[in-house]
C-alpha cells in the first residue's frame, strides 16, 4: 500500500489548530501571520518538530533587528543530535540513512547503502579521533571532499564536537581552495586522494600537499581513498581507519550541547571581486529554518512515518554548492538521502543527461531536485523516461539556482505524463502538450486534477547561500504554474520593493525582507564591525535585507525571479532582468545557452550584446540572427532586440552555474579583468580570454 502523502502543510495547519487554536482561510492569511507574529511562529516550528534542549529558552526572539537579532537564547542545541534521534526509529523501520552512487557503480553496480547505526557509529568514532587530535568547540575544520558519505560523515562528527564546519570541492583549484581556507585558520585538514568526473580521474594529492603546507594553522591531516583503496596514505592518517572504532566508547558517544548560536559552518559566496565572504551560521537556527522548508514547503517527509513510508530524497549537488548542506538536512527528520558524485551529463565523448534519472529510478527516489540548468539541458537533449519504469517512484521534482524557465517545466510535466499513461495503458493523457496555467484560476483547476493523481509536482525554490535558506518555494496546497515559485515561505518576510522602498505587486521591484530569519549569518568570519556583512545585504535599505535579486509578486501571491538586480536590462525605460529574454532565445533548438548584458551607463544610450552558444554545427549567419531577434520580438518586445548578436564557445559561469552577467557587463565598460572576477570561483575560466579580446577591440573602436 502506497503511503498516502498528505501535504505536510496541511499537517502543520491542523497541528496549529488542534494545539493552538488557530485556523486560517487561505495560505496568504497564514503567511501573514507567520511573518507579524514572529514569535508565536516560531515557537510553533520548535514545538511541531519537538526540538530538544537541556535548558529552557528565555524569548524566542530578542532583539528584533537586522543584524543583531538573537533567537532562542538559552537553549542549547547540537545539529548531530537532530539527526541521531531517528537512528533508533529509522533502522527498526528498515530504513538506511544514506544511499550512494557515483559514475562507476551506477554504470557497473555497487550501489553503497549507510545504515543509521552504522551512521552514528562512523560518526562516533571520527569524533573521539578528532578529539584525541585536540580539537575543542570553535576549531575549524576544513574539508576536501566530493559528495559521499564520508563528507556528511566528516560533518556530523566535526560538529558533534562543536568544532565549525567548512569544505570545498575538489573541483576547485589550490588557489580557489586557499582563497577560503586561508581565512578562516582550520586545525584540521580532510581529503580525498582524488575524484572521478565525466568518465575521468583526477588525483588530488598535489592539491592536498599544497594546501597543507599553504596553511600553518592546520595541525592534522585525514586522507580517504575515494580513488585506490588500496593505495597507501602516508603521510597522511588514514580516514577510514578512524571512522572503523567500534567499541564502548562509541557506542555511548554523543554530541556536545552547544549554545543555540554556536558557529556550525563557515560557506562562501561566490564574489566577483576580493576574497569570497566567509559566512557563518548557527546550529539552532539552521536546523530550525531547515525543518520549516524541507518538510512544510518542499513536502520532504520522515522516511519511517506512515504518511510518507519510504521517502527517498535526492538533490544533485557538489559539496561547493549550499544544496549539498540541503541535501544532508534530510537527515535532520529522518529521511533517507540519496547522493551522487559525477557528472550529471556523462561524459564529453557521450553526453547523457539521463544519467541522473536512470540512479533516481534505481534507488526508487521519491523527490528528485536538481539546478534548473539540468533541466533546461535534459530538454535539450531530449530525454525521455520510458525507458525507466523505476521512476514511477519520483512523486516531487525540485529546482532552484536560477531561474526554471516554463518550456523546460512543461518537458518534465509531459515526460511523467507519458511515463504514468504508458504504465496504466492510458493513452489520452499524452496527446499534445502539457496545459500551461497563466491564470490563477487556470492554475487553481490544474492543481486540483494534478491533486487527484495527475501531474507531477514541481518546487520550485529560490533564497541563497547567504543565509542557508529560501525565501519563496512550493506549496502543495496552491496553484501550479509553470515557470513561477508558488508562494512566499512561512517566515520570511519578504516584498519586491520600487525605487521609492514601497512595496509593489504584479511589477518587477527589489527583492527585500524585512523581517530576521533564524539561520541569517551570525557574521563573517573576521569581518571586523561587520563591514562587509552590512555592506552585503543592508547598504541600500539599513535595517532591511537587501538580496540582489529581481522579484515579480503576483495577485495571487506566485512569484518569479528576474535574475540579478545588477544586471537587469533597461531599455528605452522599460525594465527587465535577464531570464525572460534567456526564455525567448534559448526556446530556440539551435541555441545551448545564451548571455546579455545592458552597458547603459551614467545616461549614455543602452547598448545591448547577446552572446550565443549554438548547437554544434550551426553557424550564426543572418538567417540564424533573423531567427533570434523575432523570438525576442514574439516573446518579450521589440525594444528588448539587441544591437548585436555574437556567436561564442562559453558563457562564463560561477562553480554554482550561475551566469556573470555583471562582471562581463563591468569588463565591457572598461574595467580590468582582475578587478571584476575571481577566476577560480569560475567553472569556465579559459573561456574568459575571448571576452577580454572583444572588449579590448571594441574599445579600441570607440570614439573619442
Amino acid at each position: 500500500m502506497p503511503a498516502p502523502y498528505i501535504p505536510q502543510i496541511r499537517l502543520y495547519q491542523q497541528w496549529l489548530n488542534t494545539h493552538r487554536g488557530l485556523s486560517f482561510g487561505s495560505y496568504d492569511q497564514l503567511w501573514q501571520w507567520s511573518v507579524t507574529d514572529l514569535d508565536a511562529f516560531w515557537q510553533s516550528i520548535w514545538d511541531y518538530f519537538e526540538l530538544q534542549s537541556p535548558t529552557p529558552h528565555r524569548a524566542v526572539l530578542t532583539n528584533r533587528t537586522m543584524p543583531g537579532a538573537r533567537w532562542f537564547d538559552g537553549a542549547q542545541f547540537n545539529y548531530a543530535r537532530q539527526v541521531f534521534r531517528h537512528v533508533d526509529a529509522a533502522h527498526a523501520a528498515g530504513f538506511p540513512a544514506l544511499i550512494s552512487h557515483n559514475e562507476k557503480t551506477l554504470a557497473n553496480g555497487g550501489v553503497r547503502e549507510l545504515s543509521w547505526p552504522a551512521l552514528r557509529q562512523q560518526v562516533a568514532s571520527l569524533a573521539l579521533h578528532l578529539q584525541a587530535q585536540g580539537l575543542q568547540p570553535g576549531d575549524r575544520v576544513a574539508a576536501y571532499l566530493p559528495n559521499i558519505p564520508e563528507a556528511m560523515v566528516a560533518f556530523l562528527a566535526v560538529v558533534s564536537l562543536g568544532g565549525v564546519w567548512s569544505i570545498c570541492a575538489p573541483d576547485m583549484g589550490t588557489q580557489a581552495v586557499l582563497d577560503r581556507f586561508k581565512q578562516i585558520e582550520p586545525k584540521i585538514l580532510i581529503g580525498c586522494d582524488g575524484v572521478t568526473y565525466g568518465g575521468r580521474d583526477f588525483d588530488r594529492r598535489e592539491v592536498i600537499a599544497e594546501l597543507h603546507a599553504a596553511l600553518p594553522s592546520v595541525q592534522h591531516v585525514l586522507l580517504y581513498r575515494n580513488l585506490d583503496a588500496n593505495q597507501s596514505t602516508a603521510p597522511y592518517a588514514d580516514f577510514s581507519t578512524a571512522t572503523a572504532r567500534d567499541d564502548e566508547q562509541t557506542r555511548t558517544f554523543e554530541p556536545v550541547w552547544l549554545p543555540f548560536e554556536h558557529p556550525l559552518w563557515i560557506v562562501y559566496s561566490s564574489g566577483t571581486t576580493g576574497l569570497p565572504k566567509p559566512i557563518v551560521h548557527g546550529h539552532g537556527g539552521t536546523v530550525v529554518v531547515a525543518l520549516a522548508l524541507k518538510t512544510l514547503h518542499n513536502d520532504i517527509g520522515c522516511s519511517y512515518q506512515p504518511n510518507s513510508w519510504g521517502e527517498r530524497y535526492h538533490w544533485y549537488s557538489s559539496t561547493g554548492w549550499v544544496m549539498w548542506n540541503a541535501q544532508m538536512s534530510g537527515l535532520l527528520n529522518g529521511t533517507t538521502c540519496c547522493i551522487f558524485d559525477g557528472n550529471p551529463g556523462g561524459t564529453k565523448d557521450k553526453p547523457d543527461w539521463a544519467t541522473l534519472w536512470r540512479f533516481a529510478a534505481e534507488l526508487g527516489v521519491t523527490f528528485f531536485g536538481a539546478g534548473a540548468a539540468f533541466f533546461a539541458n535534459c530538454l535539450k537533449a531530449g530525454v525521455g523516461f520510458t525507458a525507466l519504469p523505476g521512476l514511477k517512484t519520483v512523486r516531487a521534482l525540485g529546482t532552484t539556482g536560477s531561474p526554471l524557465s516554463a518550456e523546460a517545466q512543461n518537458w518534465g510535466t509531459e515526460q511523467f505524463r507519458t511515463l504514468r499513461a504508458t504504465q496504466s495503458g492510458d493513452t489520452r493523457a499524452v496527446k499534445g502538450r502539457p496545459e500551461q496555467a497563466t491564470t490563477p484560476s487556470a492554475g487553481r483547476e490544474l492543481h486540483e486534477e494534478n491533486d487527484r493523481g495527475g501531474d507531477i509536482w514541481w518546487c520550485n525554490i529560490s533564497g541563497g547561500t547567504d543565509f542557508a535558506g529560501a525565501f519563496i518555494g512550493g506549496n502543495r496546497e496552491l496553484p501550479l504554474v509553470p515557470g513561477e515559485m508558488q508562494c512566499r515561505l512561512l517566515g520570511c518576510a519578504v516584498y519586491a520593493w520600487d525605487d521609492n522602498g514601497d512595496p509593489v505587486t504584479d511589477q518587477v521591484g527589489e527583492l527585500v525582507c524585512t523581517e530576521p530569519l533564524p539561520s541569517m549569518p551570525l557574521y563573517f568570519w573576521g569581518d571586523e564591525g561587520n563591514k562587509r556583512y552590512l555592506s552585503s545585504y543592508f547598504d541600500m535599505y539599513p535595517g532591511v535585507w537587501r538580496h540582489g535579486d529581481w522579484l515579480k509578486i503576483g495577485a495571487n501571491g506566485g512569484c518569479i525571479i528576474y535574475g540579478r538586480s545588477d544586471a537587469t536590462i533597461n531599455r528605452h525605460g522599460l525594465r527587465m532582468g535577464t531570464s525572460e529574454l534567456y526564455s525567448a532565445v534559448e526556446s530556440l533548438p539551435e541555441v545551448l545557452d545564451s548571455m546579455v548584458v545592458d552597458l547603459e551607463y551614467l545616461g549614455r544610450d543602452s547598448y545591448m550584446p547577446l552572446f550565443v552558444v549554438l548547437r554544434e554545427g550551426q553557424v550564426l549567419d543572418d538567417a540564424m540572427r533573423s531567427r533570434i531577434n523575432n523570438a525576442i520580438k514574439t516573446a518579450l518586445s521589440p525594444r528588448f532586440v539587441p544591437n548585436d548578436i555574437f556567436q561564442v564557445a562559453e558563457v562564463p559561469r560561477t562553480l554554482t552555474g550561475k551566469k556573470q552577467e555583471l562582471p562581463i557587463k563591468k569588463l565591457l565598460l572598461g574595467q580590468p579583468i582582475d578587478k571584476v572576477v575571481n577566476r577560480d570561483a569560475m567553472a569556465n575560466p579559459g573561456c574568459l580570454d575571448w571576452y577580454v579580446a572583444f572588449a579590448q577591440k571594441r574599445q579600441a573602436s570607440a570614439p573619442a
